[in-house]
Formats: structure tokens, sequence, C-alpha cells
């Protein structure tokens, strides 16, 4: 990953000039902060030349509508999103509800497919994403594209597709969660051809996605090679959350016990986490100390571990290398760990509750998409 050195916010430039001094500062706290929602940039050096540029830059972020919602999609995308508006950015948030059906995810239905992405616009407005100011705006995929097809199909899904061999475009099957060796539909051939062009139907300065969606990103910066029509999109991967199992590197919707969902209750929560891997003076691997990382420390910008005297006491960590110490160390026991991190998680998922228990259509709505059933 390439490394790119820029002033520090509290160095003043050599320029003279006072809004000079401004302009660099603010370009360059805005780059600090994009940049810290990606585990990898592609490049650092086109995301700070296009945040000097550009006042309000497009960000691109999506997802399929398939079932319930994990906190890697509800609370690590409520911190991203809210991280990118404060830097000035447009997030667009892309509803991939017919991507959804071609992916055959909720059995291909898309009335249930379009409960699940209002289900999961609704956990977001709950848990605290920043909708304010028109920074954000959802867009279903269906509704857009059917009614802007001569943008769509042939300027650019079949450009794209008459650019790449079937086997390129197969590399990009992860970002489906399959792999590029299984037999695959001719609706899924398509689907990387229509993800790689989405990039450009919205306009996107910035794509922001997990890693697992990296390779068609790439995609799209090897199209603009090829037309040089189009401007090359910066990425930001963002890390991807592992199971509470171990071994697993992803969430999984389809176990419900490696995962924990943002309408879970408290008892649910707290039984999960009682039962994830979390191997003592181990951090390599250790979900509980990921959630810890990605999750607890970005939200509250603390994590805080009661106990007894006698085990050492109430404690407050304000960096993860300090917890990592104290746990490498064994100071730090992994049951108090667990418990404070349930307290934590139960604190950030309690207005989600609040709201579902208390607006009858959102309610409803909830039960609906928990007795679908989830498909592959």
């Amino acid at each position: 990953m390439e490394t790119l050195s820029i002033s520090s916010p509290d160095q003043a430039p050599s320029s003279d000039s006072s809004n000079s001094t401004s302009e660099e500062m603010r370009v360059t706290e805005k780059f600090s902060i994009v940049r810290s929602v990606g585990e990898e940039c592609i490049h650092e050096d086109e995301l700070l030349n296009l945040l000097s540029k550009k006042p309000e830059p497009v960000c691109y972020d999506g997802f399929e509508p398939s079932g319930r919602m994990h906190i890697a999609q509800g609370i690590m995308k409520i911190i991203s999103v809210n991280k990118m508006t404060s830097a000035g950015c447009k997030v667009k948030i892309w509803i991939a509800d017919l991507f959804a059906k071609m992916n055959n995810k909720m059995g291909g239905d898309l009335v249930k497919i379009k409960d699940v992405g209002n289900y999961m616009i609704e956990v977001w407005k709950a848990a605290g994403m920043n909708l304010q100011g028109g920074k954000v705006e959802f867009i279903w995929s269906s509704e857009e594209i059917n009614s802007r097809e001569s943008e769509y199909w042939r300027p650019l899904v079949m450009e794209i597709a008459s650019r790449n061999t079937l086997s390129r475009i197969k590399r990009c099957a992860p970002i489906m969660g399959r792999s590029e060796d299984e037999e695959l539909m001719a609706s899924q051939i398509l689907y990387p051809c229509m993800q790689c062009a989405d990039i450009f139907f919205l306009k996107a300065d910035i794509c922001q996605m997990g890693m697992d969606q990296r390779k068609v990103n790439v995609l799209a910066r090897e199209y603009c090679d090829l037309d040089k029509s189009k401007n090359k999109p910066v990425i930001l991967s963002h890390h991807m959350l592992p199971g509470l199992k171990q071994g697993q590197e992803k969430m999984s919707k389809s176990d419900p016990s490696s995962s924990i969902f943002m309408d879970d209750k408290e008892e649910q929560v707290n039984l999960k986490i009682k039962k994830a891997y979390c191997p003592p003076m181990v951090v390599q691997g250790n979900p509980c100390l990921e959630y810890i990382e990605h999750i607890i420390l970005p939200w509250f910008h603390e994590f805080k571990v009661e106990r007894s005297a006698d085990n050492g006491g109430e404690k407050t960590f304000e960096s993860f290398e300090e917890l990592v110490a104290d746990y490498e160390s064994g100071n730090l026991h992994p049951a108090d760990v667990k418990a404070a991190l349930s307290k934590a998680l139960n604190k950030i998922l309690q207005p989600v509750h609040d709201h579902f228990d208390n607006n009858p259509e959102a309610r409803d709505l909830l039960t609906r998409v928990q007795g679908y059933k989830v498909t592959r």
C-alpha cells in the first residue's frame, strides 16, 4: 500500500497567505478523515488531489438486501458514512435490489428483497447514521436503472462486457459471495459488469466498500485505462469483520450464531459473545478484540472494563495498542473482555430496539424480514 506524506494539521505551511493556510489545513484534515475509513486506498495521491479540487466528492457505497443486518453492515457502515459526510463527501448508497434478485437472494423474490432493503434503512436511521443536510442519498437500483435505461445498458454495461474476457469477469465472483470456480448463472456473469457500470452511472469519485468488493472496483479502474473519457475512481476498501467462531474470516447471515445482528436482543448478544472464540493472550484471529478495535473504540473512543479490585479493578482503554498490551500479558482476562464487549454492543443497539418496539410499521417490517428464509 502506498504511503503519502502530508503535513500535520498543526504544522503551519510556509505560505504567507492566511487563506492558503486555512485551505491546506482543511484539505489535510479531510484527507485524514476519509483515509481512515479504508484498510486500503488506491491511491492516496489521487484521493488527496480529489479532495483538494472537489468540495463535495461523490462516494459510492452499496448493499445487496439479502437478510437481517449484522453489525458489520450496520455499525461499521454508520461509522464510515458519518466520517465521509463530515469530510464534505456526498454518499450515494445504492440499494442493489435488482442485483439481489439476479443473485437469487431471498429466493429471487423482489417483494421480499425490497422489504429487506427498507428494513436496513430503518436500522441505519435508528442507530445513528447522520442523514441531515442531504449528504446521504438512498437509491434503489431497480428504479434508477429502469428510469435511465438509455444511460445504463448500452453505453456502460455492454461496453464493459465487450472489453473484458469471461475469465476476467469470473474473477469478480467473490463480490457476489461466490467462487470463480463454481457454476454461475448467466445473470451472475452479467452482475460484475453491472456493478462496474454503477460506479460511472452514479458518477462516483470514490468507491467505499469492503475488501470483498475490491476486485470489481479494480475492474472499473482498468476500464478507465481503456476508455480515457472516464475518470478513475479512488478505491477505499474497509476492513472485513470476522465471524464469532474460530477461523471465520467474514460474518455469515446463514449462520446466525456466528454474527451479531442489529436487531438481536440483549440476551442474544450476551450469549453469542459468551460463546465467541477469544483465547487468552492471543490477539491474532481473535474476533472479540477485532470488534473492540473496529466498532467499540471508533464509536465510544474508549473501552471500559469493569472488574473487582481483586481482579485488577476498573480500567478504561483509550487505544487498541494499550488493550493489546494488557491482553497479551495476561493482565486482561477473556471473561472480562467479553462482559465489557457485550455491554458496549448492547448500548449501541438499544436505539434500534427502541425504534422497532415503539414504531408499529417498523415492528411489522422487522417481523416479516425475520420470517424470511435467507438463500445463498
